[in-house]
């Protein structure tokens, strides 16, 4: 599959309903928890298993995978994942956002340690998988609890400070606000993504959360497609991510059906993956850097994108049933639809339902994220002519 920009005419603009900055990011945030909270029961298990469980496949929010068992089950003990609880993608994402709501400028890696990191370990937040308050420290990942580690207790430069982590998907996962405040810029928002994922992730995990914010700003683009996000994605994206983003979609381009795409699409991105057949079994060369790999998660992602040809329910449903990561991966999904087609896009009977069983406001922080973004473009022009005037005096041209 080759890199396509999105159609700009004024005929492809003006057959699509215009969706405000507002709109379009609740629809990425909201979204993307949405598909957090039903992929989130069925995280690590096959298509085969899900079918097994559930009778067939997963067609909204259901119960934990071991019932009542989920407080021992391992491995997912102690986590109540199910029942519209969203995951550590979720409450990472909204501590992304409260970091933009304090700096209100673009981010990064010292905006990660000087406010993300102070927000995971000194404020207790509710957390839905635990049905209690706590540090959001004591709900995330190992992988996450890293940038705690070498950034408060190890002082390492926050620009490097991802180095030596685990590859995973770990900082992709949460990189929606940033391509949500570069709305309609997609190379600004992976250069942005970049610069933040640094603190936390390195090689190809840190790839694909520039290529994932880009994926998101691409799709506030008006008449944007699903097919001129993966090409606006494809142009930026380098090495095993980018191979592995066009292996996957040139795949998905043939289907229009998540059932029949679940099998094709693993075996597409299968060379590209670390982790290996057995997701609860890593391979000894799982989640190291490469320049040959990929993360999982963001093709897949892309690739449903296309299989769904943007329609909600069908992209993220063909994300969850996928299995693996697939909160994760319904979560990347979930968000570049809700940006595609705006808020009413996500069904409320799922939001709705996700905000109540969460204890979370869903909207709140794409309200306070939409509001940043205005401010941060109205930076943005300052700055952009305040360096024209500069230029025109060096160069003798004027703009």
């Amino acid at each position: 599959m080759t890199s396509a920009t999105p159609s700009s005419s004024p005929s492809a603009l003006s057959d699509r309903p215009h969706l405000s900055l507002e709109s379009r990011t609740v629809g990425a945030l909201v979204g993307a928890a949405v598909g957090d909270a039903l992929g989130g029961p069925v995280e690590g298990w096959t298509p085969e298993a899900i079918v097994e469980r559930h009778g067939g496949r997963v067609r909204g929010i259901v119960e934990p995978f071991h019932r009542d068992q989920w407080r021992t089950a391992r491995p997912i003990a102690p986590y109540h994942k199910g029942d519209g609880h969203v995951t550590d993608d979720t409450l990472m994402t909204h501590a992304l956002v409260r970091v933009y709501e304090k700096v209100r400028d673009h981010l990064d890696a010292y905006a990660v340690a000087d406010h993300l990191v102070p927000d995971l370990i000194t404020t207790p937040r509710w957390i839905p998988e635990l049905d209690a308050e706590a540090l959001p420290l004591q709900r995330i990942f190992l992988a996450e609890k890293w940038i705690v580690a070498r950034i408060h207790y190890g002082h390492v430069d926050p620009r490097e400070a991802g180095v030596g982590n685990i590859v995973n998907c770990g900082a992709a996962m949460y990189m929606a606000p940033v391509g949500v405040v570069n709305a309609g810029n997609p190379a600004s928002a992976y250069a942005e993504a970049l610069d933040v994922a640094g603190a936390h992730q390195s090689s190809y995990g840190r790839e694909a959360a520039g290529v994932f914010a880009a994926a998101v700003a691409a799709a506030f683009k008006p008449g944007a497609t699903p097919e001129s996000v993966v090409g606006e994605a494809l142009s930026l994206a380098k090495d095993g991510t980018r191979a592995a983003i066009e292996a996957v979609c040139e795949v998905a381009s043939g289907f229009d059906d998540f059932e029949a795409a679940l099998g094709p699409l693993r075996a597409a991105v299968s060379p590209f993956d670390t982790v290996g057949a057995d997701y609860r079994k890593p391979s000894l060369g799982a989640r190291r850097p490469s320049r040959l790999h990929a993360i999982e998660e963001l093709p897949i992602a892309l690739g449903m994108l296309l299989v769904g040809r943007g329609d909600f329910r069908h992209t993220v449903l063909g994300a969850v049933n996928y299995g693996r990561d697939c909160d994760s991966i319904a979560t990347m999904a979930g968000a570049v639809v809700g940006a595609l087609h705006g808020e009413d896009a996500v069904p409320e009977e799922w939001s709705g339902e996700v905000a109540r069983a969460s204890r979370l406001d869903l909207r709140a922080p794409a309200e306070a994220l939409s509001a940043v973004a205005r401010e941060v473009f109205a930076r943005d022009v300052t700055r952009r002519r305040a360096h024209e005037e500069l230029f025109a005096a060096i160069s003798g041209v004027r703009p």
